[in-house]
């Protein structure tokens, strides 16, 4: 007799007994359907095993429940693989992805120090390119400012070495011309007025002309002239010498001294060093009226005597790019200075050929222009 199905808090499903099951195997994979004489067979079995059913459906039910813990198993096994192999992909991925990170922050960091040569490399060339061309505008200036040196040396240097004509005799070349009593009566030599007239007030007296300053009397000062025959044995431009010394403090010192004690100085540093420029003022900048009733300016006041004059020239002192404008009086000194400079270092150079007295009365010549340009005797310009 059935008892009904189990309670629930047997933990077991309904029984399948009182269901006609028409699968002859509890697998659900493999069940079919029996016939129905195997039905009309097996019905009194059934009947004889009646109280057997709830124990066969319980092991059909714990078989279910072993396949499904089986699938589950599988299943579960099926996806950890799955799982396993999209964490491995993805942290190969993750691998790649922090590789290439890395290689692109290597190149960012290479254009960038590229980048910064470049820009310092241009910077580079266009300063070398400046100091270059700063240079070569300075040796072009400084051979300019040579080359008009060198043309005005080569011009004084005609004027003393040229070869006298009987209208313009130069006496430096000639010493019977400088002492007559050096030269003495000459017979023979007399020429005719009419021929010789512009030599008439240097060798003809009886013409009734004043006598030049070439026929004053002349004695050599022995103590100059020993100091001279020591330096020309060894030209040198040393002030500590006793010849140069002497001519330093005697007159380049007084011609040079000027007012303006500061400027005074830089002059004289720049005519010794020979590195002085004298320009003369251009013609439109000139005043056209009487200084007094011109403004006061930098054309209309010497710069080293601070005296209001007209100044028709200017100096530059070394590569300086100032100017200071001069009178003509404060030009006659530095002139006077420059041409004895000029003088020795010709001297010195060898570009000189002549005996030592005639040499000597030049020099004495130049002193004596320093001294008049001092005392304030200089050429009144046209």
């Amino acid at each position: 007799m059935w008892s009904g199905p189990p309670q629930p808090d047997q933990g077991l499903p309904p029984p399948l007994a009182a269901v006609p099951v028409p699968w002859k195997s509890t697998d659900p994979c493999q069940g079919h359907r029996e016939s129905p004489g195997a039905l009309v067979e097996t019905s009194a079995g059934e009947e004889a095993q009646g109280q057997e059913g709830p124990a066969a459906t319980q092991l059909d039910v714990l078989r279910l429940r072993s396949s499904s813990m089986e699938i589950r198993e599988k299943g579960s096994e099926f996806l950890k693989e799955e799982l396993h192999r999209a964490q491995k992909e993805l942290k190969l991925k993750d691998e790649e992805c922090e590789r290439l990170s890395k290689v692109r922050e290597q190149l960012e960091q290479e254009l960038e120090e590229l980048t910064a040569s470049l820009f310092e490399e241009a910077h580079k060339m266009v300063r070398e390119a400046n100091m270059k061309q700063a240079a070569s505008e300075k040796q072009l200036k400084e051979a300019g400012g040579k080359i008009d040196m060198l043309q005005a040396e080569v011009t004084a240097l005609k004027t003393l070495v040229i070869t006298s004509t009987p209208a313009s005799p130069n006496r430096e070349l000639h010493p019977q011309l400088l002492s007559p009593t050096k030269a003495g009566p000459r017979k023979g030599h007399f020429r005719h007025k009419s021929t010789s007239s512009t030599l008439c007030p240097a060798v003809c007296p009886a013409a009734g002309h004043t006598l030049t300053p070439d026929r004053e009397g002349k004695e050599v000062d022995t103590i100059l002239f020993a100091e001279f025959q020591a330096w020309r044995e060894a030209p040198t431009l040393d002030k500590t010498c006793p010849f140069l010394e002497r001519v330093h403090r005697e007159d380049v010192g007084p011609c040079l001294d000027f007012t303006m004690q500061e400027l005074s100085t830089l002059v004289r540093a720049a005519v010794e060093d020979n590195t002085l420029t004298i320009e003369p003022v251009a013609s439109q900048t000139l005043p056209a009226v009487k200084v007094a009733e011109v403004e006061c300016s930098s054309t209309n006041t010497c710069a080293l005597s601070g005296l209001t004059r007209t100044c028709r020239h200017r100096i530059r002192l070394g590569d300086s790019e100032s100017h200071y404008y001069i009178s003509p009086s404060s030009r006659a000194r530095i002139t006077a200075v420059c041409n004895f400079f000029t003088y020795i270092r010709y001297i010195q150079q060898g570009l000189v050929r002549q005996d030592a007295e005639p040499m000597f009365w030049e020099i004495m010549r130049l002193r004596k222009e320093m001294s008049l340009a001092k005392l304030g005797f200089f050429p009144q310009e046209a």
